[in-house]
């Protein structure tokens, strides 16, 4: 018999109240890193919606792994008022994953002040210049930050652990061939390229014990040439199952490097891209956003064909992420071996859309993939043309 989407579901240690998962959406409202009453009530909205489980994102291991300045550090400073947040999700009945990692080549070292460091030495766009191949030691230094951010997420109350593996973030940046040319342990063979962040998440999962559920956001591929591609990204994933540290696997793609629509899909809000940025990045992007952000037709589950190779080589629970905004698409996810499926823009829409597809009230989100949103992130991410005074449960019904 074949799961429902409402019925309990175990990730590892944890019992989550159904199969909805809020994926991890930067949410904006982080001021040099704070977290806020905003940042509080988005998760909790998100909760008292019926998702199963919200994901706090972006959390950075340390100061020169974040995006830009207004990201959060996941240090021991911010425990007390995380612990906020985990409690007012936790009230409503769901749970709490923080997604943790390093921005590597993604992250804009003048807004950050500090020096960030890659697989390889090349020059980024975010980083606004070259950027270090980094040594052994700093290596080493950055898994420590990965422990130290898990044990305090722990402490702040989260359930559950998302090591960034995707978007060529750091870690991801191992796993990419024309993004590590490295010719030590980390680099050379698919093994070698692995091998790094395959030890972050032991020791991760080392450090938060058996009560938490430790995850990882996976790139099936960088939408790139060149880049990671399915011929060893299903390779690395067996590894990763192999290696017995994850609870469940997230499986996404893209590059916020080179290709920062291939997650999102749909229309590419160029003009309010740059009326959002300063206005020289705004020039820029007049100049070069159309090749860092192609269109990509959207598709319902765009990701769910490659997806499915995972399905049928892997026993670990998949997350299934990537335009999901019908229930219809979550029972034929189900179906197909599927244990989860993660929402994003369809919750920024209306952070009530699993509650209403619980009551049968709906059948399928409002959000029309305009993509609109994504500008917002800059002052606090959400849909433009929500009035979230009418997305109460029982309102927007179609």
């Amino acid at each position: 018999m074949n799961p429902t989407p409402f019925e309990r579901a175990r990730m590892g240690p944890l019992t989550l109240r159904n199969r909805f998962v809020k994926a991890a959406t930067f949410e904006g409202v982080m001021p040099r890193g704070r977290v806020t009453d905003e940042l509080v009530n988005f998760h909790t909205e998100v909760a008292k919606g019926g998702a199963a489980m919200t994901t706090v994102a972006y959390c950075s291991v340390s100061p020169s792994g974040r995006v830009h300045r207004n990201t959060l550090v996941l240090d021991r400073e911010r425990i007390p008022d995380l612990r906020r947040l985990t409690d007012s999700v936790h009230a409503e009945g769901a749970l709490a994953c923080a997604q943790i990692g390093h921005a590597g080549l993604v992250a804009n070292t003048l807004s950050n002040n500090a020096k960030t460091l890659a697989p390889s030495t090349r020059f980024s766009p975010p980083a606004m210049g070259l950027v270090r191949g980094a040594r052994l030691d700093q290596l080493d230094e950055v898994a420590r930050d990965f422990v130290a951010a898990a044990r305090n997420a722990v402490e702040a109350g989260f359930d559950a652990i998302e090591v960034h593996l995707g978007h060529n973030y750091l870690l991801s940046s191992f796993l990419s061939p024309n993004l590590n040319k490295r010719h030590d342990r980390y680099g050379g063979s698919v093994r070698g390229r692995a091998e790094y962040p395959r030890r972050v998440l032991g020791l991760v999962r080392e450090a938060v014990g058996s009560d938490v559920a430790v995850t990882a956001k996976f790139n099936m591929t960088d939408g790139v040439p060149k880049g990671l591609w399915l011929s060893e990204s299903l390779e690395i994933a067996q590894w990763l199952e192999a290696d017995g540290n994850l609870d469940a696997l997230q499986l996404t793609g893209g590059s916020s490097l080179l290709n920062g629509m291939y997650f999102f899909r749909g229309e590419v809000p160029m003009a309010e891209f740059v009326a959002s940025q300063p206005k020289l990045v705004g020039y820029g992007l007049k100049l070069y956003g159309p090749k860092i952000f192609p269109t990509y037709p959207f598709e319902e589950a765009f990701f769910l064909p490659m997806a499915r190779q995972f399905r049928e080589a892997l026993r670990v629970p998949l997350i299934l992420l990537g335009g999901i905004n019908r229930i219809d698409t979550v029972h034929t996810a189900l179906e197909e071996g599927f244990e989860f499926v993660a929402m994003a823009r369809a919750l920024l829409r209306d952070p009530y859309l699993v509650d209403k597809f619980r009551r049968h009230e709906v059948r399928e989100g409002l959000c029309i993939h305009c993509n609109k949103c994504m500008p917002t992130i800059y002052n606090g991410t959400h849909c433009v043309i929500r009035d979230p005074h009418h997305a109460e449960a029982g309102n927007n019904t179609l």
